[in-house]
């Protein structure tokens, strides 16, 4: 296998919304590279990068994929990103480790939520974005119109380095900005094509856009812009290293036209990347912390060996295979690499380069590459490993949760077995997040969308068969007081033998929202032994822990053991903890008690058409609306709603919004319920305490 130097080497994600065309794309670039002879298609299931069972039966991509090809003597390492904002993760876990991304755009559908979330993604990593309208052999397609929304988006230095000329079935003819040329493809799937001048008509068009682009191109340099000044033009073999500099600013955001599915405009995109993308020699130098916290910077021409691990795969016929960046140095087969985060040794065993289930074996990689290797003993997603001076990359930064489901296994003792393959994927995956509530007595996963629970739950039956199923999770309601209240409670057991005895005279009170339980004792004289205190706040504590109302939590209350009775003999440990339980019970009964339930912070971004739809929707989930900003042509509404309304949530604005709109949620505060509601619950809760 031919070793690249980190400057030949180019290291790009391919991104945008679902159904882009984003896999098609990372296809074409397969197949004019010749790394597969045929082009795959999503309805057979025959594409190199959707190889998953769930890939293929959803005809969607749920995993990022690593893909590589050769072209013109350049080495491209692509990442197939999947587009449904449930596997965000895997796009943003790509965009980490790349040098560039490549924002598909649907030639019919224009600029939508996943293209701004992956824009915006790629803007606060600092990486270059290059933008492709994909899929212009389709009916309805509107180029310029897609040109206009995305300048306005995204800013007026948006650029088209092509024009298509005969948009829709058929498709086959694009201008070459860079190089006022026609370009006609050949309608075989080939890629292959043929360049001649310009018709006279689009002459003056062209020019006028070859201007502004030497424009664009010279400002990033001086010397260039006083060639240009002399000659009033520029040669392409002169704007070389301005185009390369101005996509390092982002002063310049090229535009390119294609249709992947007939393979045309994709090789003057390779062209492109090849020429003036980004490699790892753009970002020579990298921030990271040594072991006591401090910043240093890792470079790229650095002996010492850093690399990443990005993402971590378990597979049936291999075992877990770990995916890495090389940061530094080389690395090497039969090598030890020291993992930071966990403070143990890896001995890197067989390493590979891949097209999706493909794999080529290499013995070493220099810095700036991206391989998987094989059976690592501990190593995790988001790890580094190092020789030298020990240091951390930083993490990836990964979006919350926003959808929850409880998961619970049919057969008894499949427990531990559901534990580590719940362990496994979230190594995998670190947007799919599991506990234990002991609260609500449920194990709980969280994810980032219906599918994505759907999707991991499949995994969790196919490879650990474990039968498991999903069903909604209890709310945490939690009791409290409004007003005041005071028991006294005479515990006695007799029953042969020693007896049981214990009174306490107890007085409550309610305390501020989120001050939690506060137990207090006022005994005066001696009618209470005070080595029973703690008895009485065992008793307590488990009647707060147990609840009263409905099986949920107490909080917010202030007790006061103020008196009582004991018996020389018959006074015990466990008198005193049941007396307490009781008089606890009895007292919060009278105190006006009620249910308070927790209210999240939940931020909708949907297209402007849709926000009467979705406050709408937020009004009769007992919202609250609590603001409003517009980012682009988006709204982001906020607000407040009780969690027990947002089961599903997710899934909701999807289907208002056609899949335009996503949200986020937090958990803010506890919250008073409506009467009528509290009530509904108090039984439900019973119901199932009575069964």
């Amino acid at each position: 296998m031919k070793q690249f130097s980190s400057s030949d080497i180019r290291n790009f994600a391919i991104v945008g919304h679902g159904a882009s065309g984003k896999t098609c794309l990372s296809e074409a670039i397969l197949k004019i590279g010749g790394e597969i002879n045929r082009l795959g298609t999503i309805e057979d299931g025959t594409t190199t990068s959707d190889y998953h069972p769930g890939e293929k039966s959803r005809q969607i991509s749920i995993h990022s994929t690593p893909l590589h090809m050769q072209w013109m003597e350049r080495k491209f390492n692509m990442i197939d990103t999947p587009g449904y904002s449930d596997f965000i993760g895997e796009s943003i876990g790509a965009l980490n480790v790349v040098d560039m991304a490549v924002i598909t755009i649907h030639a019919v559908n224009g600029v939508e939520v996943g293209t701004e979330m992956m824009w915006n993604e790629a803007t606060n990593l600092g990486i270059p974005k290059m933008l492709v309208v994909n899929g212009l052999d389709r009916e309805h397609t509107k180029f310029e119109e897609i040109l206009t929304e995305t300048r306005k988006r995204f800013g007026n230095n948006v650029f088209p380095m092509q024009l298509p000329v005969n948009a829709g079935p058929g498709y086959n003819q694009n201008i070459d900005v860079l190089r006022t040329e026609l370009i006609s493809y050949k309608s075989d799937g080939s890629g292959e094509m043929t360049e001649s001048d310009l018709p006279d008509e689009l002459k003056d068009k062209v020019k006028n856009l070859h201007e502004e682009l030497i424009e664009y191109v010279a400002e990033s340099d001086d010397e260039l812009l006083e060639k240009f000044f002399e000659k009033g033009s520029l040669t392409e073999e002169e704007m070389r290293n301005g185009i390369h500099q101005a996509i390092q600013d982002q002063t310049f955001i090229p535009l390119f036209c294609v249709s992947s599915t007939s393979n045309v405009g994709v090789a003057r995109v390779c062209d492109f990347i090849s020429k003036y993308g980004s490699s790892p020699d753009d970002r020579k130098t990298i921030i990271a912390n040594n072991e006591k916290g401090e910043k240093v910077d890792i470079s790229l021409d650095g002996k010492e060996t850093v690399l990443q691990i990005f993402k971590t795969m378990s597979e049936s016929h291999v075992g877990e295979f770990s995916l890495f960046r090389v940061y530094s140095g080389k690395v090497q087969t039969g090598k030890d690499y020291y993992n930071t985060n966990r403070k143990m040794n890896e001995r890197f065993g067989q390493m590979f380069i891949l097209n999706g289930k493909n794999r080529s074996q290499v013995d070493q990689l220099s810095a700036g590459d991206i391989a998987g290797v094989v059976k690592l003993k501990d190593t995790h997603t988001g790890n580094t490993l190092c020789t030298g001076t020990r240091v951390i990359l930083p993490k990836l930064n990964l979006p919350n949760p926003n959808i929850h489901a409880a998961i619970k296994s049919s057969a008894k003792g499949d427990e531990e077995k559901l534990a580590i393959g719940m362990a496994t994927l979230h190594e995998e995956d670190p947007t799919f997040v599991y506990r234990v509530d002991s609260e609500v007595k449920q194990t709980i996963i969280s994810g980032q969308g219906e599918l994505h629970l759907t999707v991991t739950t499949e995994r969790l039956k196919r490879r650990f068969g474990i039968d498991i199923s999903l069903e909604e999770p209890k709310v945490p309601f939690r009791e409290t007081i409004a007003g005041r209240g005071e028991a006294k409670y005479r515990h006695k057991k007799q029953s042969g033998g020693a007896g049981q005895f214990a009174e306490v005279w107890m007085r409550i009170e309610p305390k501020e929202r989120g001050e939690g339980i506060e137990f207090t004792q006022s005994l005066v004289g001696q009618n209470v032994d005070r080595v029973f205190v703690p008895s009485v706040e065992k008793g307590v504590n488990t009647a707060c822990t147990d609840g009263i109302l409905a099986g949920c939590k107490v909080v917010d209350v202030k007790i006061d053991f103020y008196d009582g009775k004991m018996h020389p003999v018959d006074s015990k440990d466990i008198a005193f903890q049941t007396a307490g339980k009781h008089a606890f019970r009895e007292s919060f009964l009278q105190a006006n008690p009620c249910l308070l339930e927790p209210i999240m912070d939940i931020e909708v971004k949907v297209p402007e058409d849709f926000m009467g739809d979705i406050m709408g929707d937020i009004s009769g989930k007992r919202g609250k609306i609590m603001g409003m900003e517009s980012d682009g042509s988006f709204q982001v509404i906020k607000a407040q709603v009780p969690q027990a309304e947002l089961y599903h949530y997710a899934t909701t604005v999807r289907s208002l919004t056609g899949g335009r709109g996503i949200h986020s949620e937090i958990f803010s505060h506890y919250e008073k319920m409506p009467k009528e509601l509290e009530q509904k619950i108090i039984n439900e809760r019973k119901k199932v305490t009575d069964e």
